[in-house]
């Protein structure tokens, strides 16, 4: 059984009770970063063996994993933080997995763009998730255009580095527009910023601008 199994985004303690179950059970956990899943393993003193299983070498390990599979081990799949699958080496995995006809099964947990859509206050009938926006200004200010035209609440990620200039590219869009800026979501210093673009932007120049952040529209 492959068990792609969610882990915390920030907080340890949203590691779900079932969760630690079968990270304690499986014969092997394949993980992102070994160094970062052994502290969320120490943390529950879960002494499982790890594998990495990362994106430059999801093909060649994929294979190794999925042969350990049909001979009938059982392997937990997890990200460094969150959902295996969105945005991650883990979808390949998964898909290796369907392709062999072996069995999965999911254990749920946290995902950082449904906590920054709850916790923003939008609509959440029906949205759309848009992973990370483009580097280049006019790439993003071309992909938000398009987006703007499903009249729906839009998610995206940002680093810390370019949340600056997406916002600016945001409010351009978006003219008038309030949104929502969540960072360092289930952690010490978690915020959510509401406003117009311009305003987050203001607040976040006061205080240089870290973590991981979600952009909600």
């Amino acid at each position: 059984m492959l068990y792609i199994v969610a882990t915390p985004i920030g907080n340890l303690k949203d590691l779900t009770f079932r969760a630690v179950e079968i990270l304690q059970s499986v014969d092997l956990i394949a993980c992102e970063d070994t160094r970062h899943t052994k502290i969320l393993l120490a943390h529950y003193n879960i002494k499982t063996p790890l594998t990495s299983f990362f994106q430059h070498n999801r093909f060649s390990k994929g294979d190794y994993l999925v042969n350990l599979l049909a001979a009938g081990k059982n392997i937990a799949l997890v990200s460094d933080a969150g959902t295996p699958g969105i945005l991650d080496p883990g979808y390949n995995l998964i898909n290796l997995a369907i392709k062999n006809n072996l069995p999965m099964s999911f254990i749920p947990g946290a995902a950082a763009f449904v906590n920054a859509l709850v916790l923003s206050g939008k609509p959440a009938h029906e949205f759309y998730f848009g992973g990370f926006l483009p580097n280049r200004t006019q790439a993003r200010k071309n992909l938000l255009a398009k987006f703007k035209q499903l009249g729906c609440t839009l998610i995206f990620y940002e680093s810390s580095h370019r949340i600056l200039a997406s916002l600016d590219d945001i409010g351009e869009v978006f003219v008038g527009q309030e949104i929502a800026v969540a960072r360092e979501l289930t952690k010490k210093f978690e915020e959510v910023l509401r406003g117009t673009p311009k305003s987050i932007q203001e607040r976040l120049i006061k205080n240089k601008p870290r973590g991981e952040f979600v952009v909600v529209i």
